[in-house]
């Protein structure tokens, strides 16, 4: 389909033809010797003659790398990443261009030595626009231009105040040598890919922006690439950064998953439960041939709903030759989980787990290829998921598909003809859902990608139920065999609304059983119920919150599996951390007052196996009376009680239907909604959708860095405190990262994902607290900045409290820890 069909205010733009201001021809004049003369004496015939992109501590220029072979190297390179969702010659045009502007005497004087400051990406960004002549192929060059202006720096706005697109078109720059025309030859003819366009200009402009994002994210991988394997040429060495195409191990990876199956169900006992699990699984498995596309999996909880996703992936994956599949999670809490069960089923070599509490910081400009060989390997798969089978955040996968910087969107083309499993694809924050909804249904559309929603708790996302802009699912791309009766056939609990109940009330309640669990809204309230419970004498109480680090958390969880597998007394004060994922199995539970979906996430830690009476394992829902739910959950609580009195049975798909029609409703346009800070310091709110537009007469004018920067999954506003105990309890992995950082040949990287598993977020306000009274330090501050904040006061840190930070300003300090 040409561009030209798209819509009437697109197609007008884009046979829009500007003639390029006379004072750019200027970029194609000769360079006068005399320039050239400026360069070192050694190298002046060598850099008559040609061009380079990369130099070396040679100072002969020997073993310099030519810019003509970089250009056409990251071209082709560029070229197969973008082949896979038809936009292979646009991904080589900006390959071809993206370093354009070294054809020129400045440049070269950098690179040879010389202390001078060289723009290189402007100059490929202007001549792009300058070769397509017109239609859909300047529409597409437009683009271009925005990726190749962005390669380093990250995708600018279109327009606006700072380094727009539209000041660097304009922007006058060193004049190129005329050899870059006999050295490469770009074609800028035939760009536009035959995708599926939408014809109304908004979502159009939208697809437009994700289309020039996935060329950006093809362009920046095959450049890092190709310069990372110069480098390594040039020091004589090689690093294993290669792992197994998914297509060629599919087959051994399904036979390994049938293996694991067959020896669970072997030692599972003959339950209607594990029953239906098992015919979830085949249900699931059956509709593997299906085109790619948009598919649903409603499993309640404890359904097997993980397994049977996987299995699916593996199945789909192999019938239509796909390249990975990506796992997406929205707790961290869970990752490590879930990856581990992942590479129990299928083996180490295959699954990269990707997710960090502290994130690395590097500038886009930074290119360090002086890395351990193994954790070269993991750096990168992280920054492009080259893994075949990849385990992430949500935050990872969403906020990469609406990030502008390099370091992120190198990622973004490998999500090109991959099954992507959304785990609890409720979770996805509303105040971002419509966007993240749009990137998953254009991923669908026309990257030859398939996505997952699975859940227990469907969100109604579909065009069906309402949802303006949301998916096209029809009814035989549900995976689950009649979701409806499945729900029934595995209900296991009844939810009873109580009203008001004091601490007092739920310590008396736990007191009447030797085993209950209690999920409060906040840690605050967690830690006073524990305190009071305490108090009044109760025993065999364990406290579980983001107080503790995740290492200790999954202690703490152990023992308490072990507690309840033994018939041991047992009685958990928890948040809602313990809902997702966490398989627990309570005879009774009391969930304060919240959405519909955490209720039903609660009321899979009842009864779990199925091997109670119904009319015994209660759900018991309460408000708190001394605690005030976070205004959020307050709202979504109020959503569930408007609807709540229509349905006998709360937990099923049309109960929650209705109760996310409510929130839906209730939220309206606030489902669209990211908060940008002007240069007056005022926030203001900017919808992301409308953030992408394309004007009849200027063009496209697309806001990717003010998206990016400003594109949040939660908006948590913590920060990372490190817990790295020593005597008895230490933990040597922290110690040891803590310590790897005063090393000379140290690596934040590295030792950020390292320390993930042992951080507590916290108020910046009590980490402030914490630094100024000497109970928390920056490790290696000079070097790294707040990156590395660690505890250093061991009696702020309780095996059953974990962080008490509230407590700074009383306890002394004492260097107990590092």
């Amino acid at each position: 389909m040409g561009w030209t069909g798209l819509s009437a205010p697109i197609s007008k733009w884009c046979h829009r033809v500007t003639d390029v201001d006379e004072a750019e021809g200027a970029l194609t004049k000769k360079l006068a010797v005399d320039r050239i003369l400026e360069i070192p004496q050694g190298l002046r015939k060598r850099v008559r003659q040609m061009f380079f992109a990369h130099s070396t501590g040679d100072a002969s220029g020997a073993d310099w790398q030519r810019l003509q072979e970089h250009l056409s190297a990251v071209a082709e390179m560029a070229a197969t990443r973008g082949a896979k969702f038809g936009a292979g010659k646009p991904a080589a045009l900006a390959g071809l261009l993206h370093d354009l502007g070294k054809y020129t005497a400045a440049f070269q004087r950098r690179i040879a030595g010389a202390t001078v400051k060289v723009d290189h990406s402007t100059a490929g960004a202007q001549e792009v626009r300058r070769l397509a002549a017109g239609g859909e192929d300047r529409g597409v060059a437009e683009l271009i231009a925005y990726a190749i202006a962005g390669h380093h720096g990250g995708l600018p706005d279109g327009a606006g105040k700072g380094s727009s697109l539209a000041d660097r078109i304009k922007k006058t720059v060193e004049p190129l040598d005329p050899v870059w025309r006999q050295e490469i030859s770009p074609d800028a003819v035939g760009l536009l890919p035959a995708f599926r366009w939408e014809t109304d200009p908004s979502r159009l402009a939208f697809q437009l922006g994700l289309f020039g994002r996935m060329i950006f994210s093809c362009l920046v991988d095959a450049d890092f690439r190709d310069t990372e394997a110069f480098y390594q040429l040039v020091a004589g060495r090689t690093v294993d950064r290669d792992w197994p195409m998914l297509p060629a191990k599919v087959d051994k990876l399904i036979a390994a998953f049938d293996h694991y199956m067959r020896e669970k169900q072997r030692a599972a006992a003959d339950t209607d439960v594990n029953r239906l699990r098992a015919e979830i699984l085949t249900h699931a498995r059956s509709h593997a041939s299906q085109r790619t596309g948009l598919f649903t999996l409603t499993v309640p909880t404890g359904g097997g709903k993980t397994l049977a996703s996987l299995a699916f992936a593996l199945d789909h994956a192999e019938c239509h030759d796909l390249d990975r599949i990506v796992y997406a999670i929205p707790f961290t809490s869970i990752i490590d989980q879930t990856a581990a069960i992942f590479r129990d089923v299928l083996g180490g070599d295959v699954v990269l787990e990707h997710h960090s509490a502290i994130e690395q910081r590097s500038s886009d400009k930074e290119r360090n290829f002086d890395e351990g060989v193994s954790d070269a390997k993991l750096r990168l798969a992280m920054e492009d998921w080259s893994a075949p089978i990849v385990v992430t955040t949500n935050i990872q996968l969403f906020e990469s598909l609406f990030s502008n910087r390099t370091s992120r969107c190198r990622k973004l083309h490998n999500l090109a003809r991959s099954v992507i499993v959304l785990d609890e694809a409720q979770t996805i924050p509303l105040s971002v859902l419509r966007p993240c909804v749009a990137a998953l249904d254009e991923l669908a559309r026309n990257y030859g990608t398939s996505i997952v929603l699975c859940t227990a708790t469907q969100p109604a996302l579909k065009i069906d139920d309402g949802f303006a802009g949301g998916f096209a699912i029809p009814p035989e791309r549900e995976l689950a065999p009649e979701p409806g009766k499945l729900a029934a056939m595995l209900r296991r609990v009844q939810i009873r609304r109580v009203g008001e109940m004091s601490d007092a009330d739920l310590v008396s309640a736990l007191s009447e059983m030797s085993q209950g669990l209690v999920i409060v809204n906040s840690r605050a309230h967690a830690l006073s119920l524990y305190r009071q419970a305490t108090e009044d004498g109760l025993a065999d109480v364990v406290h579980l919150t983001t107080r503790q680090y995740a290492v200790h958390r999954r202690t703490i969880l152990d023992n308490v599996r072990a507690r309840l597998k033994t018939n041991l007394p047992c009685r958990l004060i928890a948040t809602s951390l313990v809902e997702a994922g966490v398989d627990l199995d309570f005879p009774v539970v009391w969930r304060a007052e919240a959405g519909l979906d955490q209720i039903a996430q609660a009321a899979g830690r009842c009864n779990r196996e199925g091997s109670r009476s119904v009319e015994t394992s209660i759900v018991t829902v309460f408000k708190p009376a001394e605690h005030k739910a976070p205004r959020e959950i307050a709202q979504l609580a109020g959503d569930f009680a408007r609807m709540a009195d229509k349905h006998d049975d709360l937990l099923s798909p049309s109960a929650i239907r209705e109760y996310f029609g409510e929130v839906y409703w209730r939220k309206g346009s606030a489902l669209d909604v990211i908060h940008e800070r002007d240069p007056d310091g005022v926030v203001r709110q900017r919808s992301v959708l409308d953030a992408f537009k394309v004007d009849r007469t200027s063009g496209p004018d697309f806001a990717y860095r003010t998206v990016g920067e400003n594109f949040r999954l939660i908006e948590s506003g913590m920060a990372p405190v490190v817990i790295a105990r020593n005597g008895e309890t230490a933990e040597l992995p922290a110690l040891d990262a803590l310590a790897e950082l005063t090393g000379p040949k140290s690596h934040a990287g590295r030792v950020a994902r390292a320390l993930q598993l042992f951080i507590v977020q916290v108020p910046p306000k009590a980490r402030a607290l914490l630094l100024a009274n000497g109970h928390a330090r920056f490790v290696e501050e000079g070097r790294f900045g707040d990156q590395f904040c660690a505890l250093v006061t061991g009696g702020l840190y309780r095996e059953d409290t974990g962080l008490l930070w509230e407590d700074a300003q009383y306890l002394q300090s004492e260097s107990t820890i590092i």
